[in-house]
């Protein structure tokens, strides 16, 4: 029997790649799924990203502000479109990428989302068990409560639709109430949030670009499961981008209350009135970012073992994940945000162009044996290297040295107003565009009837 038959309220996750998925999840349920992921402990350290991006030439609050709204809108936007096509096939995004790249070349995009959810999932140990430490002091070791973060992660992996239907039912009026309380106290001692430029916008909105769109590989795990897309699109962009914008703005007014110290930001929570008790919430619910993680890692292995029990893989990518949040550098973060940004931006926009565009919903193969769709990742490879070369954010030493000689190479110059994440999406949206027209004419065909090569 497949989960699909068996009662609504009680429906789990098929455990192989066989089986229907169940169309659980309301816009209540997928709405409090994703405005739990858009508050992080992680975004509250992460705010100095948005605030000052370049390193010395920080934003306005005005300015950080409107670039989380700006950027949260074209992020989750993208997710939500990339959500839709999981709600109308029932498959999981990797696997939906076999539409899009042929089965065999999904396997590229797949190893490369595996890598980033292993990051994400390690990142979001961390944050749990300094988060832990901040509230209780360091007598517990920080190996100890990552340990058992993943012992929690592991177990909402096991059965994830009862995870989201959990969250809706019991921890999101907690991280509400949570989030209105610290804000009140934060903003109540005066935090300092004048001065700074306007330089740095379009540097913010990449990195908010960046760290929303970093769901786009996971969105359709958890849409295939939702009544309608309408509920899948609406929950995303409503309930991440409100959440999100929140969660940056409270960090800004953090960071300004320690001096921009990022190793000291969560000292203002738990010196608050009541704050280690909600900041205590924040870093219980933490577990669901976590739990994203791991579940979607394991999803998307599906895609290589397809009949493989999913339980078994949540356990071995939990303990992986757990080894790694032992070792973890998270200076690295925004690096590691850019190197998101520039794979999966241009990848979305020529799933979305060749899905909502080109026909490609008629015609959506994500069999086994789906036939390789070479040309596909021309627009993806064009759109990254459109990426590096807008982009004004720092990230590794020799990695910058190389478009910074590509740059020089081809004579442009970096403006402003110039948006990496944008730029990548157009390059990879156009080029897809015309390489349909030019197969229409080649082969002669109607769009319906494109060729998978």
């Amino acid at each position: 029997m497949t989960s699909a038959l068996v009662d609504p309220q009680h429906a789990e996750v098929p455990l192989t790649l066989d089986e229907e998925a169940p169309k659980t999840l309301g816009l209540l349920d997928q709405g409090a799924f994703w405005a739990n992921l858009g508050v992080s402990l992680l975004g509250f350290s992460g705010a100095l990203f948005l605030l000052d991006p370049l390193g010395g030439k920080p934003l306005t609050f005005t300015g950080a502000v409107l670039a989380a709204v700006v950027g949260s809108l074209i992020g989750t936007a993208m997710v939500g479109l990339a959500a839709i096509p999981g709600v109308r096939t029932g498959r999981p995004s990797m696997v939906l990428l076999r539409g899009l790249f042929g089965a065999r070349l999904s396997y590229v995009p797949t190893v490369l989302n595996i890598v980033q959810m292993l990051g994400w999932g390690a990142f979001e140990l961390w944050v749990i068990a300094t988060g832990a430490q901040a509230v209780f002091g360091t007598a517990v070791p920080y190996g100890v409560w990552a340990t058992l973060a993943g012992l929690v992660t592991i177990a909402l992996t096991i059965w994830p639709l009862g995870a989201v239907r959990l969250l809706r039912r019991y921890v999101t009026a907690g991280v509400v109430v949570s989030m209105i309380w610290l804000t009140v106290a934060l903003f109540s001692r005066g935090p300092s949030l004048t001065g700074g430029s306007w330089d740095a916008f379009a540097p913010a909105v990449d990195y908010v670009i960046a760290l929303s769109v970093s769901w786009v590989p996971m969105a359709a795990d958890y849409a295939r499961h939702s009544k309608s897309s309408r509920t899948a699109f609406a929950g995303v962009v409503g309930g991440y981008t409100i959440a999100q914008v929140a969660c940056l703005a409270l960090g800004i007014a953090a960071l300004a209350l320690v001096g921009n110290d990022t190793d000291k930001v969560w000292d203002p929570f738990v010196a608050a009135p009541l704050g280690a008790f909600f900041f205590g919430i924040l870093v219980l619910r933490e577990a669901d970012q976590s739990f994203a993680n791991v579940y979607s890692t394991t999803v998307s292995l599906q895609n290589l073992m397809p009949r493989v029990d999913r339980r078994v893989i949540s356990v071995a990518i939990g303990v992986l994940t757990t080894g790694i949040a032992l070792l973890v550098d998270v200076n690295s973060y925004g690096a590691f945000l850019s190197v998101i940004g520039a794979v999966f931006v241009p990848m979305f926009a020529v799933l979305v162009v060749d899905y909502f565009l080109l026909g490609g919903a008629s015609r959506w193969n994500t069999a086994a044996d789906a036939p390789s769709r070479w040309l596909m990742v021309v627009p993806w490879i064009l759109g990254f290297c459109a990426y590096w070369i807008v982009t004004a954010t720092s990230t590794v030493g020799w990695w910058d040295t190389i478009w910074e000689n590509v740059r020089t190479a081809i004579g442009f110059s970096h403006q402003p107003w110039m948006n990496a994440a944008l730029a990548a999406f157009l390059v990879a949206g156009l080029f897809t565009i015309a390489l349909g027209r030019l197969s229409r004419r080649t082969s002669n065909v109607s769009p319906e009837r494109l060729p998978n090569r």
